[in-house]
This record gives C-alpha cells, sequence and structure tokens, in this order.
C-alpha cells in the first residue's frame, strides 16, 4: 500500500526524544532500514527507530519541499504535528506493515 508513495516521516527515540524527519518512496522499506541499523548515521548513532509521524504527498518533489520545511522549524511546532495525529508517540511501524 504504501510501497512508492512519496511522505515525510518522523522518527523519535521515545516519546519526547530525540527526533529525526526523512523523505522516502518506500516508508516501510526505509523505516526496515532505521530499525535494522542499515545505514550507519544519525538515527544509527542516537536509537532514533520509533515512527511517530509521517505525511502521504502526491509527488516526490512535494515530499522534499515538505520535509526541508519541517527540519527548519522550532521543536515545539513538530512535537505538535507528532502529537496531533499520535498524542500518545506510538510507534506506527506496525500499521504500515500490515
Amino acid at each position: 500500500m504504501l510501497e512508492r508513495q512519496p511522505c515525510v516521516y518522523l522518527l523519535a527515540s521515545g516519546r519526547n526524544g530525540t527526533l529525526y524527519t526523512g523523505v522516502t518512496s518506500n516508508l516501510p522499506a526505509r523505516i526496515w532500514q532505521h530499525r535494522h541499523g542499515v545505514v550507519e548515521g544519525f538515527t544509527h548513532r542516537y536509537h532514533v527507530h520509533r515512527l511517530v509521524s509521517y505525511e502521504l504527498h502526491e509527488t516526490m518533489e512535494s515530499a522534499i519541499r515538505r520535509e526541508k520545511a519541517i527540519k527548519k522549524w522550532m521543536r515545539a511546532w513538530k512535537t505538535d504535528l507528532i502529537e496531533t495525529c499520535n498524542p500518545h508517540w506510538r510507534d506506527l511501524y506496525p500499521e504500515i506493515c500490515s
């Protein structure tokens, strides 16, 4: 369902923990990579693996624009974005894989 669908996603190390914003065209595969440490980098180093928010986009260009905008946001705005759709900071990964 979400394969080959451009989207922006936010990961967290835990509730109110370290945040990471990314963009992908295959959300289930990309989150699997983060969770299994396939790619070295920020999420691997800081154990940021919990999918707490994602937005689907029509095009990769719009997803990239949105990702860049969110990365510039203050932390409080990112927290508000997460808590609007996921107030308990649940890990949404099981939902996108079913």
